[in-house]
């Protein structure tokens, strides 16, 4: 028996959220560049969602905190993200977590897991990245 009033699974996934102006600094000191395939895949964590539903509005950024630090639109269902740090990173070693824009959904996914900063890094391998998503609270 289901309860009046409880939101069904498409409507938990289901946001308002324009699609958001993210922008990478123009001044910073170091660069880091991350060449990797990005899976997206809310389905093995929401039932309600649709495997590879990629969309022509998605984007992935990558922030520190609350500063954009780099932005890839997909490119055949891909995402290619080149990362700016910020000037005080060289040192501090800060860490990098990926938002996701779904066009699809009108909402904004956060990954669970973030990564160390490290000037000059390449990250990702021909395998895809699988991160795991959950719907960012702070939108």
């Amino acid at each position: 028996c289901k309860e009046r009033n409880q939101p069904t699974p498409s409507e938990s996934l289901k946001g308002n959220t324009p699609r958001p102006e993210w922008t990478a600094p123009a001044d910073y000191d170091y660069t880091s560049s991350i060449t990797a395939v990005i899976k997206v895949d809310l389905s093995s964590q929401f039932t309600e969602a649709t495997d590879f539903a990629i969309d022509t509005k998605d984007l992935i950024a990558a922030f520190c905190g609350n500063e954009c630090l780099g932005v890839a639109e997909q490119k055949e269902g891909l995402f290619y993200l080149y990362i700016c740090a910020p000037k005080q990173s060289a040192e501090e070693a800060p860490m990098i977590r990926f938002r996701y824009y779904s066009g699809l959904y009108s909402n904004i996914f956060v990954a669970k897991d973030a990564f160390a900063y490290k000037n000059d890094a390449i990250l990702g391998t021909p395998e895809p990245l699988l991160p795991q998503w959950e719907i960012d609270k702070q939108q």
